[in-house]
């Protein structure tokens, strides 16, 4: 495996760092204060003018596979992807963004030419934006064989009811569309068929959004993540994704890049926060010498760096296998990843955090936000715990 970076994604990365530096660092502040200043729920001015000038710029829809009209492969990708991942809210500007990106992806994978000219295009020109409905609140969701939102045949209509949260974008007014999971067999003796997905769009009559849901105090505003209902909500049997009974493969397709993805921006905002501790240790000074000089210091530096590594070169070689041998032969890679990458990016900001005292709890730098990100991606595509069985099972299959 070679991860020396191409000329063009050096350029990439160079041009990408400039656009950071010159508009996104700028600009955190304004963000948090437009977001503050008014309806936390509508879209900052400041991202409309960032989201103008990358596309401008032409760092617009990077994540785009290749074998699906983009320029880079996943290899390609991550270190640009890592680079904006530095700032959470970022990734919009350059329309790289989760969940859309992978909503994105499971249109141009699994969507009929009528389905992706009236949702893929407008996602893909930054014009909407989607959410992918799941998880409930009545049933361990980690186990996908659980959901109970019923999808049900009634002529040239399915009839959607159930209670769906933790839906990213749901609150964002620009969220026009969601991919729902639900069941469409319940009774199929193969649980992994009675799942499917369809597409509803926001304006549908019985789609309610019940309140933005926060993580440690935080709403993530203005996309936040919402409880929604679905009462008697009808949509054409046009709608459906694949076919009835193929939900679960759809997930399969949707979560590997999603996830992937994930550790790419992880792997930045980590090393970010550690750039944030050396920067605050160097300025300080505790019991008559410099906290950088303090051993217990210097082996938080040394350890952060080491699982910063260990994690990007983790990231780089899923990322390597899945242009190789396909997502789905590269599930190992995937799940390891998505297990280590969020444990590191905690570690390393919660370091980070206390090397700023009580200041790194505040809002006064972007730590306890970084962490309340890191923190939600031990849950977010699928816990820790239901990587580690995978990775166990795959490791036993070894040795039959």
């Amino acid at each position: 495996m070679d991860f020396e970076y191409s000329d063009k994604v050096k350029a990439l990365q160079k041009k990408l760092q400039g656009f950071m530096e010159e508009n996104i660092y700028p600009n955190e502040k304004t963000f948090h204060h437009q977001v503050n200043e008014g309806d936390r729920w509508q879209v900052p001015a400041i991202m409309v003018e960032l989201k103008a000038r990358a596309r401008a710029a032409g760092l617009w829809n990077l994540w785009r596979p290749r074998d699906h009209g983009g320029e880079l492969t996943n290899l390609e990708y991550a270190p640009l992807c890592e680079i904006m991942g530095r700032v959470p809210w970022a990734p919009e500007a350059f329309n790289c963004n989760a969940p859309d990106t992978g909503n994105m992806e499971t249109l141009l994978r699994y969507a009929t030419p009528e389905q992706q000219e009236q949702w893929l295009l407008p996602l893909l020109e930054g014009k909407i934006r989607s959410a992918f409905a799941m998880t409930e609140p009545d049933v361990a969701s980690s186990d996908a064989t659980n959901i109970q939102l019923s999808i049900e045949r009634d002529g040239a209509d399915y009839v959607i009811n159930g209670r769906k949260w933790w839906i990213t974008n749901a609150p964002d007014p620009r969220c026009a569309i969601f991919i729902v999971m639900g069941k469409t067999d319940p009774a199929n003796a193969n649980r992994y068929q009675q799942q499917s997905m369809v597409l509803v769009p926001r304006d549908t009559h019985g789609v309610t959004i019940v309140r933005p849901l926060t993580v440690f105090g935080y709403d993530d505003a203005p996309q936040g993540h919402g409880e929604m209902v679905f009462e008697n909500v009808r949509v054409p049997v046009a709608n459906i994704l694949l076919g009835e009974g193929r939900g679960f493969e759809i997930a399969q397709g949707r979560l590997g890049p999603g996830r992937i993805h994930h550790c790419m921006r992880l792997t930045g905002l980590a090393e970010r926060a550690l750039e944030y501790m050396c920067k605050r240790v160097k300025s300080r000074v505790a019991f008559g010498k410099p906290v950088s000089e303090q051993t217990v210091t210097l082996e938080r530096i040394a350890e952060s760096r080491i699982m910063i590594d260990q994690a990007r070169l983790l990231t780089l070689k899923a990322a390597y296998m899945m242009d190789k041998v396909g997502n789905k032969h590269a599930k190992t890679e995937i799940a390891m990843i998505k297990v280590a990458a969020p444990l590191m990016a905690c570690k390393v900001i919660d370091w980070a955090i206390q090397a700023h005292g009580a200041g790194g709890l505040s809002e006064d730098f972007p730590l306890a936000d970084a962490y309340q990100s890191a923190r939600t991606l031990r849950f977010a595509d699928g816990p820790d715990e239901v990587h580690r069985n995978q990775i166990g099972r795959l490791e036993l299959a070894k040795y039959p």
